[in-house]
């Protein structure tokens, strides 16, 4: 389930100079066991910003153990990407790796460990795997060759007739649920019916919500019966976090956008930038509006006036963009959220938003 950078200098520096090879510390198991590597060279930290951590093979039931020593060692560190290509038949062992991903906020990715000179090959996170890979803080989706998947007999808690009657669906519902994974969606019947195994796709997995992509839940916040009226949407992303307020005021409704990217890199892209500018649904709105971003603290800032109808537009839409463009022209830098999602945390907004505007006798622009 189930990850842009420029390498030319990256690459130009390791012709340039003597780096050592990724650091693999001797973790193969035999092959019914789950072996781990780990990967955190100089150019692995450059690009990534983590470790790599590689766990594959069988997961058994000593697994748990083993990874939480390397964790404990350093080996780990809180926060690495956990690339998975595994199966295993005890749920419990998956479960207990998924327990430390998430005490340890570790990224979890469907993927392979390659060694130098091997060919690519695709990574399936089947069974315990994948509920082990429910554990990640952030749940990166499995892409192209790559594949997670759980066989209908590894879905007790799933199955309607079985939930609340037996000991091991009780464990299963109530670890799915505290990985924020609806233990419904977890399960699908194939149509029609050839094979015991359900697989995932991407999208299915980041519909419900099995995957995140880097994101965790978005939050609406809104006090009613306030002049003036804010909502504000708060996102949590890996390495910081996003936010966009909406302020109804007597004289109309101002968009602001927080693209937290932190003090000295919000400065940098604000010196490139030849626009900043929103999208609701992937398309551009209010085009004729100019005004640069700011750089503020931490974040860069973008603000621009709604109209009412533009404010409807954004309440009920699954793709709101804020982006400032690069002066090349190629590159933008910003983010996206989906406001629907959390409608009901601000059901009357536009209501009283519009009752504002109304009272004072002015028009949005």
């Amino acid at each position: 389930m189930v990850l842009a950078a420029c390498l030319g200098p990256l690459l130009a520096h390791a012709r340039t100079s003597k780096t050592r090879e990724p650091a693999l510390p001797p973790g193969d198991m035999p092959a019914n066991q789950l072996s781990m590597a780990v990967k955190n060279d100089r150019l692995t930290l450059a690009v990534a910003k983590a470790t790599q951590v590689y766990l594959y093979g069988v997961i058994d039931a000593d697994a748990p153990q083993r990874f939480d020593a390397w964790v404990k060692a350093g080996k780990i560190p809180t926060g690495s990407d956990v690339y998975l290509d595994a199966s295993g038949e005890d749920m419990g062992a998956g479960f207990a790796l998924g327990r430390l991903f998430r005490s340890s906020g570790m990224v979890t990715h469907v993927g392979t460990l390659r060694r130098p000179g091997e060919p690519p090959k695709a990574a399936l996170c089947t069974d315990a795997c994948a509920y082990a890979y429910l554990g990640g803080l952030y749940r990166w989706s499995a892409s192209g060759m790559d594949r997670i998947g759980v066989h209908q007999s590894h879905v007790p808690a799933i199955r309607k007739n079985e939930a609340g009657r037996n000991q091991a669906a009780d464990e299963a519902a109530a670890y799915l649920k505290s990985m924020d994974a609806n233990p419904w969606a977890f399960y699908r019947a194939p149509t029609p019916p050839k094979t015991d195994m359900v697989w995932f796709d991407a999208e299915q997995l980041l519909g419900w919500g099995l995957s995140n992509n880097g994101r965790q839940p978005l939050i609406a916040s809104y006090q009613p019966a306030t002049v003036p009226a804010t909502l504000t949407f708060s996102q949590i992303v890996r390495g910081g976090d996003n936010k966009v307020t909406l302020v109804c005021a007597p004289e109309g409704v101002t968009l602001t956008a927080y693209y937290t990217v932190g003090r000295e890199r919000a400065r940098q892209l604000v010196a490139r930038e030849s626009r900043a500018y929103f999208e609701i649904n992937e398309q551009e709105i209010m085009p004729q509006q100019s005004g640069r971003a700011r750089a503020v603290d931490d974040a860069i800032v973008l603000s621009r006036p709604l109209s009412m109808e533009q404010l409807t537009s954004f309440l009920a839409t699954y793709s709101m963009g804020a982006w400032i463009k690069d002066k090349s022209g190629v590159v933008r830098y910003g983010f996206t959220m989906g406001p629907a999602r959390v409608k009901d945390s601000y059901a009357s907004y536009f209501a009283d938003c519009q009752k504002i505007v109304q009272r004072s006798g002015a028009h949005a622009p």
